[in-house]
């Protein structure tokens, strides 16, 4: 039977390292060289942890079966369940639109906008109010995760054009591994004499990863998700959003009520400090982790869009951290890791997405909230 090492909850800086075996665990730590879940790799944790001769000792690990696909999986019940077009067919509801049409704007509220405190846009959003409680309580659940580079939103002070990160001869490394891949904002905390921003890492299931670099991760919601199930989580994301049929509806227009997409945004250290094993399941929310949030309406992002061309896919709630938080490799390589043992394949979404310039005012709403 294949096996997966998972460590056990014996303190943050030990916890939940044995998923990423091959990876440097931080500056300083010893690396285990071998592949993941190899016999190797088991073997050096063994010797790290000082177990010959010592078979009562407790270890910090423990060994688990490996996620594989059995039978009693069924079909994807998501797959194909992106909506193209509205109630007739081939009428291309969905696609997108011109944001303005001589020189009127010509689509609703759009994202990523600027969340900075106070910030409201100029598009009037009508009586369209944002979700303002967490999502669980709204019955909307996550359908997927992804994460671009750089931040599509914009929060002065925190991310945004005075931001920074590894340079120019990262961003070329960031080319070549990842393709042509627009950059957002970046955070501030980047240091390049804090060997934690520096130290690069042994990325396991992450692709084109880097630390010091700033990353905005998306979590969308849905009530329509299969909440609950093998199928909950989706690649694309689409078709979990729209997965179960007559929740999600154009007329009466209830899309911003039904779903929602959570935004946090981090710079990645190599540094167990910082180490959160379950980004999977959406925002942490925990110390000033999600303590300050701003909630408005907008759309669908990605570099498809951008301020002459925009998404039809809004109104959607966006629930956006204003603060950049530090958050070690290893939790994105354990969430890597959780995404490859979904039902579905997200395969598509275990590197970093290009970012949709900042919208304009004129296109981003005038309902921003600050906390619930």
């Amino acid at each position: 039977m294949p096996i997966l090492l998972l460590a056990g909850a014996l303190g943050r800086k030990n916890a939940w390292l044995l998923p990423l075996l091959g990876v440097s665990l931080s500056a300083g730590a010893a690396s285990v060289e071998s592949a993941s879940g190899t016999c190797g790799a088991m073997k050096t944790i063994y010797k790290d942890e000082g177990c010959c001769g010592k078979p009562d000792q407790e270890m910090k690990h423990v060994v688990v079966p490996k996620a594989t696909h059995p039978d009693i999986w069924a079909n994807n019940i998501c797959d194909g369940k992106k909506p193209l077009d509205a109630a007739t067919p081939g009428d291309g509801y969905f696609n997108n639109v011109d944001c303005m049409i001589n020189n009127v704007v010509a689509a609703l509220e759009q994202a990523g906008a600027n969340v900075t405190q106070g910030y409201q846009g100029t598009l009037d959003a009508g009586d369209r109010v944002p979700i303002l409680t967490p999502y669980w309580e709204a019955g909307l659940c996550p359908v997927n995760v992804h994460w671009h580079l750089g931040t599509e939103h914009y929060s002065k002070g925190e991310y945004d054009e005075g931001g920074h990160g590894p340079g120019p001869g990262h961003d070329r490394r960031q080319r070549r591994l990842a393709g042509s891949v627009r950059m957002g904002f970046q955070c501030h905390h980047y240091d390049d004499t804090d060997p934690k921003f520096t130290t690069e890492y042994k990325w396991q299931h992450c692709i084109g990863m880097h630390v010091g670099e700033t990353y905005e991760v998306h979590w969308p919601h849905s009530a329509a998700g299969a909440c609950g199930t093998p199928h909950q989580y989706q690649t694309p994301f689409y078709d979990g959003v729209f997965c179960r049929d007559g929740i999600v509806t154009l007329d009466p227009l209830n899309t911003f009520e039904k779903i929602g997409v959570q935004s946090q945004i981090y710079t990645i250290v190599n540094d167990e400090d910082y180490y959160y094993p379950d980004m999977m399941r959406g925002m942490i929310v925990d110390g000033h982790y999600g303590e300050d949030v701003a909630k408005y309406t907008g759309s669908t992002t990605g570099t498809s869009r951008d301020n002459e061309i925009c998404s039809r896919y809004t109104p959607i709630t966006w629930q956006t951290d204003r603060k950049c938080h530090l958050i070690s490799a290893s939790s994105f390589d354990k969430m890597c890791a959780d995404m490859k043992n979904q039902n579905d394949d997200m395969h598509e979404d275990l590197h970093a997405h290009g970012s949709r310039e900042l919208v304009l005012d004129e296109l981003a709403a005038n309902n921003h909230h600050r906390r619930v």
